[in-house]
């Protein structure tokens, strides 16, 4: 049976603190939740009540989102981030660090620009190894989500992470912005899954909960299950009370 993650962000958000919505997922009976910006929360306060809750947490991301756009580009400002949030994540509990690409750098071709970005994350993975953390890179839709990302194709995130070559550096595969994009979803999660590392869902359009677009969800389930056995991250919008629009992904899970 999947296991799923609620994204704290987006879920429970009728509770202002992040430790009641670790509670109120727990009553749902979830055992895992992810979350994006830890920098923004007191780490040892969350740890501990995912602890007293039986929760832990899947997920955070590696902060700050940072773009490689500045003139100059100074990578220290992401590898500063980086160990930052490897620290947060040690505390949390959180095997892994979701890693954006950023808006790309300047003055380079796409080819020029994605064997960059494997040069910055052979060297972060480095880092990542030695703190037993992994790094997943996260390809998104460009265009309403994420202005500007310069990853927007899973062939092009699965190109990086062959590159990089580490054991503790994967993808994260998101349904939602592959759908968007026009790629094959079962397809993708077959043909990679040896480099996908984490997996998050939303329905497409509009990026609520499953049941509330048009993404036919039997035959992308049974992929996951087929070639996927770790925990996937419900990163939706809900369209409705977050108990209420669980009870679908209940359904077929």
């Amino acid at each position: 049976m999947t296991a799923f993650a609620a994204n704290i962000e987006l879920l429970y958000t009728e509770h202002e603190k992040f430790e009641d919505r670790i509670a109120a997922a727990a009553a749902d009976g979830f055992k895992f939740v992810e979350m994006w910006m830890s920098s923004l929360q007191d780490v040892h306060s969350l740890a501990a009540a995912a602890k007293e809750h039986g929760i832990k947490i899947s997920s955070i991301l590696a902060e700050p989102r940072f773009s490689f756009t500045m003139p100059g580009v100074d990578l220290n400002v992401f590898f500063d981030g980086l160990k930052s949030s490897i620290e947060n994540a040690k505390i949390l509990g959180s095997p892994r660090l979701v890693l954006g690409s950023g808006m790309g750098f300047p003055g380079k071709k796409r080819p020029a620009q994605l064997d960059t970005l494997a040069e910055v994350f052979t060297d972060a993975a480095k880092i990542a190894e030695e703190a037993e953390i992994e790094l997943v890179l996260e390809p998104v839709k460009p265009r309403h989500d994420h202005p500007g990302a310069l990853l927007d194709r899973t062939e092009e995130a699965i190109y990086i992470a062959q590159k990089v070559a580490s054991p503790n550096f994967k993808i994260l595969y998101d349904i939602y912005h592959s759908s968007v994009e026009g790629e094959n979803v079962v397809e993708m999660l077959s043909k990679h899954k040896n480099l996908i590392g984490y997996v998050q869902l939303a329905d497409a359009p509009g990026r609520g909960e499953p049941g509330s677009g048009k993404i036919d969800w039997n035959p992308i389930m049974a992929a996951v299950t087929a070639n996927y056995q770790g925990v996937v991250g419900l990163e939706y919008y809900p369209t409705q009370a977050t108990s209420k629009s669980i009870e679908y992904i209940k359904s077929f899970a």
